[in-house]
């Protein structure tokens, strides 16, 4: 959510990553709404899979320029969808289903 605020180590994170610094709202913006529509349980499996396409964005970004940290997203995106498969039986039904 810094990326709203746009601290100098944000801007300098995306000259880091290669991203013009006017793309840091927009960034910002896309991120918060996927968090918003996983926090919403009706929306939540779109939510999970919005927020695993833009951590899989956010994860080939730090591979692109070498930087270990992208075991964090990968970490993020699976967390995201042990929280989904923790709250929802539907997804649980899906997984497991009984005989």
């Amino acid at each position: 959510m810094l990326k709203l605020i746009k601290p100098v180590s944000v801007v300098q994170g995306f000259a880091r990553y290669g991203y013009p610094d006017n793309l840091t709202l927009v960034i910002g913006l896309l991120e918060l709404s996927c968090t918003v529509v996983y926090a919403i349980p009706r929306t939540a499996v779109l939510g999970a899979i919005l927020l695993t396409g833009y951590l899989g964005g956010a994860t080939a970004t730090n591979v692109r320029v070498g930087d270990p940290s992208y075991f964090m997203t990968v970490l993020l995106g699976v967390l995201a969808w042990i929280g989904l498969y923790l709250r929802d039986d539907r997804l649980r039904a899906l997984i497991f289903p009984r005989s």
